[in-house]
């Protein structure tokens, strides 16, 4: 894809909240498979994101749906957007 057809198109990501401590703020784990390069073994890699949480929804083991977003903090880069499954 080009930079223009790109365009206006947000990443989402979907993941589990590891953090919700902060105010209006949630860390979550993004687990993706990847292939070793050198055993071709699949592995798990784990990518924390920091999120804004306007009305502090999301709770610690439930699963989320967030957009990228512009920069709202030092390390706050993405915006919830809806709660896909809560924690039991």
């Amino acid at each position: 894809m080009t930079a223009a057809t790109n365009r206006g198109h947000r990443k989402t990501r979907i993941g589990r909240v590891v953090s919700a401590k902060s105010a209006k703020t949630i860390t979550i784990a993004v687990e993706r498979l990847v292939r070793h390069p050198i055993y071709e073994r699949i592995m798990k890699k784990t990518t924390k994101f920091v999120a804004h949480d306007e009305e502090n929804t999301a709770g610690v083991g439930d699963t989320v749906e967030v957009m990228e977003t512009r920069p709202l903090s030092k390390t706050k880069r993405w915006r919830l957007i809806r709660v896909v499954e809560r924690a039991r």
